[in-house]
């Protein structure tokens, strides 16, 4: 039980908030707003055995730095309380079944999925030679929705690429903002981040910058597939949201930057996935 609970704590099984709604979002959209039972339980097998991975994966990379920041003493590995062994016995587990699971859908899900797995992979080991590394996250993140999406289609269009860009943008941006307070522990370890890059301002500005287009984009989506106005409500409150989210905290004061603050962000999907379901029915 306490092994489990470990684990639990080690993929942060809480922030799923950020992708699996998106993720089901993108399958209301596709399917018209009528998604099968049987293709949702799929898509949150695989979302979240997926991301469980992933996480698991960026906290073992992150280990050697993350014993070091106080900022993450309260992760399971960096307590001690799951081993590197144990780690990586998890990640095998969830990526068979995460494998297993898409192999149930159709046929170009499986065919993609190591294209799809490549950001989530990647990501933890972009932050040593890049300060965009930010958007690796997101466009990890924003394989929930792809992946729901040719879950239903079995297609990549236009409004797909648009709303993955959106929730990419959107987790970049804010992983940016969230990070920024960890500019001065990253250049002693020689990490990089746009705050280490262009300072904790520029990070601020830049991530204010790629909201803006977010919201655009999640907008575009609405008018190139002529949602109603349940939806642009949900894109409000996003937007509310966001807004909300830049002027609590500024790049000299991080005091607000609480796990509070980190998940009052799930606003954001939790918002437009239920407006997006009501506009449908």
């Amino acid at each position: 039980m306490i092994s489990l609970k470990a684990h639990v704590n080690n993929i942060a099984l809480h922030h799923t908030i950020f992708d699996l709604p998106f993720a089901f979002m993108a399958a209301i959209l596709a399917s018209n707003g009528s998604p099968d039972l049987w293709t949702l339980f799929l898509i949150a097998i695989a979302v979240t055995s997926g991301r469980a991975a992933a996480m698991a994966i960026n906290n073992l990379a992150d280990l050697k730095y993350d014993k070091k920041q106080p900022r993450m003493k309260y992760r399971a590995m960096v307590r001690g309380l799951i081993s590197k062994s144990e780690a990586l016995v998890f990640i095998i587990l969830c990526l068979i079944v995460m494998i297993i699971t898409v192999a149930q859908m159709r046929p170009i899900c499986l065919k993609l999925l190591p294209i799809a797995a490549i950001p989530f992979i990647i990501y933890p080991f972009t932050k040593r030679f890049t300060g965009w590394c930010h958007l690796c996250l997101g466009i990890a993140i924003a394989m929930a929705p792809a992946g729901g999406w040719v879950a239903v289609t079995g297609e990549i269009n236009l409004p797909m690429i648009i709303l993955c860009t959106a929730v990419a943008l959107w987790i970049g941006a804010f992983d940016a903002m969230y990070g920024a307070q960890d500019e001065k522990f990253d250049k002693s370890q020689k990490l990089h981040s746009l705050a280490t890059e262009f300072g904790a301002r520029g990070a601020f500005i830049i991530s204010a910058i790629l909201h803006v287009i977010c919201i655009i984009c999640f907008i575009a989506v609405g008018v190139i597939m002529n949602l109603n106005g349940l939806y642009f409500t949900g894109v409000g409150i996003a937007a509310g949201t966001l807004v909300y989210q830049h002027l609590i905290v500024s790049p000299y004061d991080f005091s607000r930057v609480t796990q509070a603050y980190f998940m009052r962000n799930g606003i954001v999907s939790v918002a437009i996935l239920i407006c997006t379901w009501l506009s449908f029915n």
